[in-house]
């Protein structure tokens, strides 16, 4: 069950279908929007920032929403859309110098609830992660909190599989090694 099978589980109806109505691309889009946005607040470590690129990500998207094309899945046209906007954005930036952003420690968009252990560990995990350099963050989220697979991550991406593989792997291996050495100067 390659590609066939993650598709049709994330969007049946689409599969269903040759055109997809404006109507049902901002219904599609709607649904998307947690995950949008968690992924936008990887790429930008911002919550102001993440905010900003997803809005204007969604609205290029309702603009030029005919460029869709529906047998391909509708959450990774998103994705592409948002990474591209970032892509120009950092561009944008690195060309005046000095925009400031707010860490991702300092917000509070990935909190969960739960025990005070569970959320002093989610909180070290999220800093760790925002530390990562965004070679390493990308593929991690993509794969880890998304639940993409090694390839789909690679073509959103535009990276060979490899590489994915790669950085998840060093990614993970400094998590826990991090995590580690914070944990035994706590002691």
């Amino acid at each position: 069950m390659a590609d066939g099978g993650s598709n049709s589980m994330r969007h049946p109806v689409l599969q269903q279908r040759d055109v997809m109505t404006p109507d049902q691309f901002k219904t599609e889009m709607i649904g998307l929007l947690p995950r949008l946005r968690r992924f936008a607040l990887s790429l930008t470590r911002s919550g102001p920032d993440a905010d900003d690129l997803l809005q204007d990500a969604c609205t290029n998207a309702l603009q030029k929403w005919q460029q869709y094309d529906p047998a391909q899945p509708f959450d990774r046209w998103m994705f592409r859309v948002i990474r591209n906007l970032w892509v120009s954005e950092i561009r944008k930036r690195n060309v005046r110098m000095g925009e400031g952003q707010i860490d991702a420690q300092e917000t509070h968009e990935l909190q969960s609830p739960g025990s005070a252990e569970e959320t002093l560990t989610a909180k070290q995990v999220r800093r760790k992660v925002a530390d990562l350099d965004q070679d390493l963050a990308q593929p991690l989220m993509l794969v880890c909190a998304e639940g993409y697979s090694y390839k789909e991550a690679a073509e959103l991406l535009n990276i060979p599989i490899g590489t994915v593989m790669s950085r998840i792997h060093r990614a993970r291996k400094l998590l826990v090694s991090n995590l580690s050495v914070q944990e035994s100067m706590q002691r």
